[in-house]
Protein backbone atom coordinates (compact mmCIF):
# COMPACT_ATOMS: atom_id res chain seq x y z
CA UNK A 1 0.00 0.00 0.00
CA UNK A 2 1.73 3.25 -1.35
CA UNK A 3 0.63 6.73 1.36
CA UNK A 4 1.59 9.98 1.06
CA UNK A 5 1.59 12.90 4.47
CA UNK A 6 -0.82 16.24 3.27
CA UNK A 7 -0.74 19.07 5.08
CA UNK A 8 -4.15 20.69 4.51
CA UNK A 9 -5.11 23.45 6.69
CA UNK A 10 -2.61 23.09 8.98
CA UNK A 11 -3.57 19.33 9.35
CA UNK A 12 -1.36 16.30 8.79
CA UNK A 13 -3.08 14.00 6.78
CA UNK A 14 -1.64 10.25 5.59
CA UNK A 15 -3.62 9.54 2.58
CA UNK A 16 -3.01 5.68 1.31
CA UNK A 17 -4.32 3.86 -1.79
CA UNK A 18 -5.76 -0.06 -1.56
CA UNK A 19 -3.38 -2.52 -3.84
CA UNK A 20 -6.08 -4.07 -6.23
CA UNK A 21 -8.74 -1.96 -6.19
CA UNK A 22 -7.54 1.21 -8.37
CA UNK A 23 -9.75 4.73 -7.24
CA UNK A 24 -10.22 3.52 -3.25
CA UNK A 25 -8.19 5.42 -0.79
CA UNK A 26 -8.07 5.62 3.15
CA UNK A 27 -7.40 9.23 4.28
CA UNK A 28 -5.93 9.06 8.20
CA UNK A 29 -6.24 12.20 10.17
CA UNK A 30 -2.87 12.26 11.87
CA UNK A 31 -3.08 15.59 13.82
CA UNK A 32 -6.48 15.29 14.87
CA UNK A 33 -7.95 15.47 18.40
CA UNK A 34 -9.38 11.70 17.62
CA UNK A 35 -6.80 8.88 17.63
CA UNK A 36 -7.23 6.44 14.11
CA UNK A 37 -10.05 8.80 12.85
CA UNK A 38 -10.38 9.38 8.88
CA UNK A 39 -12.43 8.32 6.25
CA UNK A 40 -12.25 6.39 3.32
CA UNK A 41 -13.22 7.08 -0.24
CA UNK A 42 -13.74 5.07 -3.73
CA UNK A 43 -14.37 6.52 -6.81
CA UNK A 44 -16.83 5.25 -9.05
CA UNK A 45 -14.74 5.18 -12.17
CA UNK A 46 -11.66 3.75 -9.93
CA UNK A 47 -10.05 6.46 -11.49
CA UNK A 48 -7.04 7.24 -9.79
CA UNK A 49 -6.59 10.65 -7.74
CA UNK A 50 -3.83 13.15 -7.92
CA UNK A 51 -3.22 15.20 -4.64
CA UNK A 52 -5.68 18.36 -5.65
CA UNK A 53 -8.69 15.73 -5.29
CA UNK A 54 -6.96 14.44 -1.99
CA UNK A 55 -6.87 18.04 -0.57
CA UNK A 56 -10.35 18.74 -1.76
CA UNK A 57 -12.09 15.68 -0.14
CA UNK A 58 -10.07 16.34 3.31
CA UNK A 59 -11.41 19.48 2.75
CA UNK A 60 -14.51 18.31 2.29
CA UNK A 61 -14.77 16.00 5.07
CA UNK A 62 -13.20 19.02 7.69
CA UNK A 63 -16.35 21.54 6.67
CA UNK A 64 -18.10 18.70 8.44
CA UNK A 65 -16.28 18.14 11.90
CA UNK A 66 -17.61 19.40 15.29
CA UNK A 67 -14.69 21.52 16.30
CA UNK A 68 -15.83 20.61 19.64
CA UNK A 69 -16.00 16.72 19.41
CA UNK A 70 -13.37 16.29 16.35
CA UNK A 71 -15.97 14.22 14.79
CA UNK A 72 -18.22 14.51 11.92
CA UNK A 73 -21.80 16.61 13.17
Amino acid sequence: MASELLDVDGETWEVSDHPGVPGRYHYAWLSGPNRGYGFTSQTSNNAELDTGHHRAAIRDFLRHVDPETGYLE
